[in-house]
């Protein structure tokens, strides 16, 4: 398998998805402003839609994109590592409401903020969208560990990504302390820091000049 990412992009979210479901993989880095890939390929013949993440299968040239159908995907090939729960139970429908709460309600309130030009009331809009739903996720975790729970799933990987989105726009986690203790807490896993490295993050708060 082949990941195609961008540095910091929602793609880091399938990144530390491979690393807890102990999975080999290859990664390739793309630069979203020329759509280049670190070898030279035209990345739009990738992925027309012309973002990240792309995970390449190796099989027949199958591809799979969209952050999180990744996130289903790779948990589901590493059952035991219990990174989703089981299909057909109710818990599993939970878990894709969780993530596509975060897709919609999180990821694509980020996309103006991150497109060039994007007027200040506008960006200062789509903050308080983004607070919004930041508080309805630290009401929701409360003091559970996770998510879904006491354990950690792909949920937790794509919401920890939105969260290091949070500093370049000037929201502020500590308004939300156990929000700021969940992303502290995550971005101490093995996995997380593995693919942080890899990527070449080092710290809090990372971001691509335009993500997915």
């Amino acid at each position: 398998m082949k990941l195609y990412y961008a540095p910091g992009a929602c793609s880091l979210a399938p990144h530390i998805a491979l690393r807890e479901a102990g999975r080999t993989f290859d990664l390739e880095r793309v630069d979203l402003g020329t759509h280049r890939t670190a070898s030279g390929r035209d990345f739009l013949e990738i992925n027309p839609k012309g973002y990240v993440p792309v995970l390449e299968l190796g099989v027949g040239g199958e591809t799979l994109t969209e952050a999180q159908v990744l996130l289903q995907y790779i948990a589901d090939l590493a059952p035991e590592a219990t990174l989703i729960p089981v299909t057909g139970t109710f818990a599993r429908y939970h878990a894709l409401e969780w993530l596509a709460f975060i897709s919609t309600e999180l990821h694509e309130q980020f996309g103006p903020l991150f497109a060039p030009g994007t007027p200040q009331a506008v960006i200062s809009a789509q903050r308080g969208k983004i607070g919004d739903r930041l508080l309805y996720l630290s009401d929701v975790l409360g003091t559970r560990g996770y998510l879904m729970g006491e354990h950690f799933t792909v949920c937790d990987a794509y919401l920890f990504v939105m969260l290091q989105w949070c500093g370049k726009f000037g929201i502020d986690l500590a308004l939300w302390p156990n929000l700021d203790d969940y992303e502290t807490r995550l971005e101490q896993r093995p996995a997380v820091q593995a693919a942080m490295t890899a990527e070449g993050l080092h710290g809090r708060h990372h971001w691509v000049k335009r993500s997915a």
